[in-house]
């Protein structure tokens, strides 16, 4: 990823997503020839020449001081998040010489100990570029149950909640709101392209999902950028039905990049009750395929045998019985 002109694309579509009134700016009806401030505005609001502004825009200055990026990130009207994204970026354009690769991601011993402890819980452990790096029975039946469950053990071949999110049919229909896990999940890469920007594996994901993705490229030219450690999420599981889910997260110790995203339902709901039954009943066993699916194809390791419904029906009188 090239960072130098990164920083300078940041601001100006930040720039240009601002109107005069958005920031306090007399607007008299004068036809403007730029969308959103122009730079001059922007620069006045936060106090730097114009000159100067101009430099930062066109990746010509490299060391803006931390006092004029936060006096940017204030007339851009950016929140913590989008500051400390505007910091990252800064950092990565002073950057020389010869930059270190980060080494392969692998889940280990203790964060699987973790992951187990959260029992029925469905619960997944994600690296810095959102490949998952492993889940427990749950956490799989949840999010991909017509993968193979043993496919994150293959470095090669593990998923990426970001590539399901855009283009695997199983996982789209997954989410009620579609829109809003999208832009969740390319913020949340916008974040990690700042933190990481020498790593090759999340630059061909961002290029790979660009040119595949209409939606995806939308998104990502935004620039915006989202950190999430609680969302809530409308879900429709082929299994169990309509569900409404918390989602959390929570950072692996002394694993930079790393998270585990717990899911858990209000006590007491339907979504509690659909949950238990996702932990009871299972997803079909052996090995099922890991293509990406076109729209509308058959779902692969759904539930429709007479078999599993049965399974099912059995695992929910369970759920529904007085504890």
């Amino acid at each position: 990823m090239d960072e130098q002109p990164r920083l300078g694309e940041f601001l100006r579509t930040r720039r240009a997503q601002l109107r005069p009134a958005d920031v306090g700016l007399p607007d008299f009806g004068e036809r403007r020839r730029v969308p959103g401030l122009r730079r001059d505005e922007l620069a006045q609001l936060a106090g730097v020449g114009l000159s100067y502004y101009t430099r930062l825009e066109q990746g010509l200055s490299l060391n803006a001081s931390p006092e004029v990026l936060d006096a940017l990130a204030r007339a851009l009207g950016l929140d913590e998040v989008e500051r400390a994204h505007l910091h990252d970026l800064a950092r990565a354009s002073r950057r020389t010489g010869t930059r270190r690769r980060p080494a392969p991601e692998r889940a280990g011993d203790t964060t699987r100990q973790l992951l187990s402890a959260f029992g029925d819980a469905p619960a997944i452990v994600l690296g810095r570029s959102s490949d998952v790096l492993a889940w427990n029975r749950t956490g799989h039946a949840l999010f991909a149950g017509h993968l193979d469950p043993h496919i994150p053990d293959q470095p090669d071949q593990r998923p990426n909640t970001a590539r399901l999110v855009f283009r695997d049919a199983h996982t789209r229909d997954l989410y009620v709101d579609w829109p809003k896990k999208a832009r969740d999940v390319v913020g949340k890469l916008r974040l990690a392209a700042g933190q990481h920007p020498d790593d090759p594996r999340l630059a061909a994901l961002i290029g790979e999902l660009t040119m595949n993705s209409a939606e995806f490229a939308v998104m990502w030219f935004e620039h915006r950028v989202r950190k999430w450690d609680l969302a809530t999420y409308r879900m429709h599981h082929p299994l169990v039905g309509s569900m409404q889910l918390n989602l959390q997260t929570l950072n692996v110790p002394q694993e930079e990049g790393q998270r585990i995203v717990v899911a858990t339902a209000d006590a007491g709901t339907t979504s509690a009750a659909a949950l238990c039954l996702l932990a009871q009943a299972g997803v079909p066993t052996g090995r099922q395929a890991t293509r990406t699916e076109a729209p509308g194809s058959p779902r692969d390791g759904a539930v429709g045998t007479e078999g599993s419904a049965g399974h099912a029906d059995k695992a929910s009188r369970e759920c529904r019985r007085p504890r």
